[in-house]
Parts: structure tokens; sequence; C-alpha cells
């Protein structure tokens, strides 16, 4: 038995949910941004679109010298909306004609996950998929949820667990893929590359 966790972990991403989501699981992860110019990715559909961006940086990331030995985790979601993939919108004017086209409407949620070992050199990857069904806020609600700011620092333009919340009438899938990362699939792709999510909890306060 150890006290500490046998392998360092790190989130490739300034997400402060996906932080907070791996905390609340019992973990310990440093966070190193990566810098990736997301714009500069392209790909023929939205899922593949977050799983190029979440492959890119965690590969920006696993290349520094600082992580070497580390786990590196690489994220990033996007909304599928009749198949055209919208990340954060650029500006107020932009997340209040998504959310005006979004009410009443249902899409999927797709978040890209790799995970790269800098001690093999290996990395593994997949999408996770969750349906969105949104309400029909009126236009006085979206506009103080645009003027709240929020929806300018979220793919999609609305978060699960923050002032959009009483305006999404339900899910069908994984709520922590919604807000920012998949635990199942996480520990899924860990196994892959041999490490048991368990090995990486923090130690236990006694």
């Amino acid at each position: 038995m150890t006290d500490q966790p046998c392998r360092r972990l790190v989130l490739a991403s300034q997400s402060p949910a996906r932080l907070n989501l791996l905390r609340q699981a019992g973990l310990t992860p440093e966070v190193l941004v990566s810098g990736v110019d997301e714009d500069a990715v392209t790909a023929p559909t939205p899922a593949d679109l977050a799983l190029a961006l979440a492959e890119a940086k965690a590969s920006v990331v696993a290349a520094k010298p600082e992580v070497k030995g580390a786990l590196v985790i690489g994220c990033d979601s996007v909304l599928d909306l009749d198949g055209e993939a919208l990340g954060k919108p650029a500006d107020a004017e932009e997340a209040t004609a998504r959310w005006k086209s979004m009410r009443g409407r249902a899409g999927t949620l797709q978040t890209g996950h790799c995970v790269y070992d800098t001690t093999s050199g290996r990395y593994v990857s997949g999408v996770a998929s969750t349906v969105v069904r949104f309400g029909e806020p009126t236009d006085e609600e979206v506009a103080a949820y645009v003027a709240s700011g929020e929806p300018l620092y979220v793919a999609g333009a609305f978060t699960l667990d923050g002032r959009s919340a009483p305006f999404i009438e339900g899910i069908d899938g994984d709520h922590g893929n919604v807000i920012g990362l998949s635990l199942p699939l996480l520990r899924r792709l860990l196994a892959e590359l041999g490490v048991g999510i368990t090995e990486l909890w923090a130690p236990a306060e006694r």
C-alpha cells in the first residue's frame, strides 16, 4: 500500500468544471493549458472535431518535458445541433441567437477525451455523447442569461451546473459529459492503458 497516487495526473484544460469533476471523483490533477488554436482544427463531423481537439490538446501538453512520467488528459466539447458543431459563442449577440435557435429542441453534446501516457508514449481516445433537451426560456430570460456572461465561456452556450440549468428540460446520457468530462469513459480509457482509476485516488484524510 502507498499513501500517494502512483502517477501524476495532468489536465490539459483550463476548464474549472472539468477540474472540479475530477476532484469530486477523488483525483488530484495538475492543470497545464495546451494553448492549442482551436479555430485551426477542422473535422468532418462535430464528434470528429471534439475528438481531434482533445487529441491535439493532450499531445501538446504530453510533449512538454515538465510532464514526463505523467498521465495527460485532454478534453473538448461541442454541441451538435443539426450536424453543426457549436463551441463557445463569439459574443453576446451570437449567444442570444444560439439560445433562440436551441429552445424547444434537442442537441447532442459531444465531448472528446484523450489520455496520453507520457511514460510509454501511448494514447487512447474516445467520444462521449449526451442528448440535451432544451426548454423554452422567454426572450427576457435569454437576455438575462446572456447578460450574466456565463454562456460566453462554455461550449454550446449552456451548462448543466450553472445559471442555464433551469432552461434545460433533461438529458439522455452522462450528465458529467455535459459539464465537461465523462468519468465512465475516462475510466475505460485509463484501463486501456493499464491504469486503474482507483490507483489515482488521493489518499483519504484520516
